[in-house]
């Protein structure tokens, strides 16, 4: 209009109106989670209580658990866990894979023979196996080589050949081996067969191609569980005290059975017990990260995935 130059502000363009239902327009309003803000208060409150008990309650008798945490007797204790977790570990698991094999095998005999070896010694405690392996010369009082049925060409005294260190070994091994073979056979069942089969049509060998195709892509599948065993035969090795082996349990028995300081010592080897399973936790994870390489795309550095970047996302 003619006079609109007249009047003050008549060169600045008005702002468009916005629109009610504009998103841009909301404001945002964060939820607020008082019940969660009430637990964790609570849970801080509890573990505040735990730690001043820890702290303040004399029971706990932290100047002998200082006195006995790297004495020689327990740290020599330690090492005798250590050795039959070892021990067990390695053997159980060569002895579960030949038996997961079997049960994966298309010979009858070999299926039945492994299911029964895993169903008998998944069903018997491991106190009762290594008390019934600790008395095998009650049952048999000489072992020997020779023919089947037939004349013996060599024998030996079950006492001396098994000894009782050899005896938790044996009943740690034949436990573990009922466990790992159902870890190893659930491993191997999980990669595609499809991978097999096309390497049997390239004319790749039997066993290269559980060696090369099935075993490198089972292991991502073994290790987590592998893993805990491993920490639970760690911990499993404390009932070998009832054939007064020398461990970490045990020791721990001896010495508060002579001053009976019970709770400090306890603590003594809660505390070892806790530092070696994280130790193994801690290998584990590095493992399992290592044959988990090139499952998964890494997203490149600097780029953020195209489905934050389109709503306006960070990394």
């Amino acid at each position: 209009m003619p006079f609109e130059k007249d009047l003050p502000g008549a060169a600045r363009t008005a702002p468009a109106p916005t629109a009610p239902d504009d998103p841009a327009s909301l404001k945002v309003v964060p939820i607020r989670h008082y019940a969660r803000w009430v637990a964790a208060a609570a849970v801080l409150v509890l573990v505040a209580q735990f730690a001043h008990g820890l702290l303040t309650n004399p029971v706990w008798e932290w100047n002998v658990f200082r006195d006995y945490v790297l004495s020689e007797t327990i740290v020599q204790a330690v090492w005798v866990t250590l050795q039959l977790t070892a021990y067990a570990t390695v053997l159980g698991f060569l002895l579960g894979t030949v038996l997961a094999f079997m049960r994966l095998s298309q010979s009858p005999v070999l299926q039945t023979v492994a299911w029964t070896y895993i169903w008998i010694f998944r069903s018997i405690p491991m106190i009762v196996q290594l008390v019934f392996w600790f008395n095998l010369s009650a049952l048999y009082k000489e072992l020997g080589l020779g023919i089947p049925f037939g004349p013996v060409f060599w024998s030996v005294d079950s006492n001396s050949l098994i000894g009782t260190i050899g005896a938790a070994i044996i009943g740690l091994t034949l436990h573990q081996a009922a466990y790992a073979a159902e870890i190893v056979r659930g491993g191997v069942i999980s990669v595609d067969r499809g991978q097999l089969e096309a390497a049997a049509a390239l004319g790749i060998p039997r066993l290269r191609q559980v060696r090369r195709i099935v075993l490198p892509q089972a292991m991502r599948a073994i290790l987590p569980t592998a893993g805990n065993e491993i920490i639970g035969l760690l911990k499993g090795t404390s009932v070998v005290y009832v054939m007064s082996i020398g461990e970490l349990f045990y020791q721990a028995q001896v010495i508060y059975g002579r001053n009976g300081r019970v709770i400090p010592l306890l603590l003594v080897a809660t505390a070892w017990y806790v530092v070696l399973t994280s130790l193994l936790s801690i290998a584990q994870h590095y493992v399992e990260r290592r044959y988990a390489r090139g499952a998964a795309p890494k997203t490149a550095r600097g780029t953020a995935p195209k489905t934050l970047r389109a709503l306006g996302g960070r990394r």
